[in-house]
């Protein structure tokens, strides 16, 4: 058998053997490059002779010193254990957790050897979840009249409101946050390495109002770089099961709604059935799965 070789994929020369195996992120790739989203030295070859056994990449946002995910990572059926040494070899320490886009009707199969080879580096599932699309053409609710909006009058104001739905919260990552920091902790750390970093403008983000002046929730509408996005959607414990979610959803997809928009992009865990049933009220499509694992 032809020796393996364990490599940095070189750019852009390497980029038809990057992406031999299909995946609908190859298209990114050279993108991501050009935007700092990934670096050269983050996107690894396993081969033998001409052939690609496997291969592993990357993510984070630009400016970023470490990878925030691995979001590649094929491996061929004859060749896992090529995919176990190109791990060994790339991974960096700490790992960061892989998450991988999937058809929205995927269910774990023998064909899916990314994730055997992960499982038999350490990698276990973290939380399964629904990648959801709006699509031009599709109805907006009507406002009811029960809610007002406006922006957060300030970062602290926001983030107040973040610590208080956390309250009986049913997404995975909110509710590992919970079991290593306080809720306001956890809401500061959330907005300080995402909702800050977007570049969209701030004056999208609504907070809701009831009549009496008090916050119901909020939406924080944003664009990530790739797509606008409904980034954090969520309604005050006190105020929950009375509906607000649909006219505090509505309001974020009129935000970005808009001529030249050709989509709004959200997601939400499986598991989170409440939340997965707004979207679906609201006009939302699942249109992939999204599996992340760590180590």
């Amino acid at each position: 058998m032809t020796a393996l070789t364990i490599r940095p994929a070189v750019m852009p020369g390497d980029l038809d053997a990057f992406n031999s195996f299909p995946y609908v992120l190859n298209t990114q790739i050279l993108d991501d490059l050009a935007a700092g989203r990934r670096r050269p030295e983050w996107l690894w070859l396993a081969q033998r002779g001409d052939r690609v056994t496997a291969r592993a990449g990357w993510w984070s946002r630009p400016g970023d010193e470490h990878p925030m995910v691995m979001d590649v990572f094929d491996v061929d059926p004859d060749h896992l254990d090529d995919g176990r040494r190109l791990i060994e070899a790339a991974r960096p320490a700490p790992a960061p957790e892989y998450s991988r886009f999937l058809p929205p009707d995927w269910r774990r199969s023998e064909s899916d050897t990314w994730m055997t080879v992960l499982e038999q580096c350490g990698a276990k599932l973290f939380v399964e979840r629904l990648r959801l699309t709006w699509e031009p053409g599709t109805p907006v609710a009507e406002p009811s009249g029960r809610l007002t909006f406006r922006p957060p009058h300030d970062a602290g104001e926001l983030i107040g409101l973040m610590a208080e739905v956390l309250e009986g919260t049913l997404d995975a990552y909110s509710r590992q946050d919970l079991t290593r920091m306080s809720p306001r902790a956890a809401a500061e750390e959330q907005y300080r390495s995402e909702l800050e970093r977007y570049a969209s403008p701030r004056d999208w983000w609504r907070v809701a109002v009831l009549p009496d002046g008090e916050a119901a929730g909020f939406v924080i509408p944003a664009h990530n770089g790739y797509h606008p996005i409904i980034a954090y959607l969520a309604v005050v414990p006190a105020h929950r099961g009375r509906g607000h979610i649909d006219d505090i959803l509505a309001e974020g997809v009129r935000v970005l709604a808009g001529p030249d928009v050709p989509r709004i992009r959200a997601s939400t865990d499986v598991g989170n059935t409440p939340m997965a049933a707004a979207f679906a009220r609201g006009g939302f499509r699942v249109f992939e799965r999204q599996v992340d694992m760590s180590w």
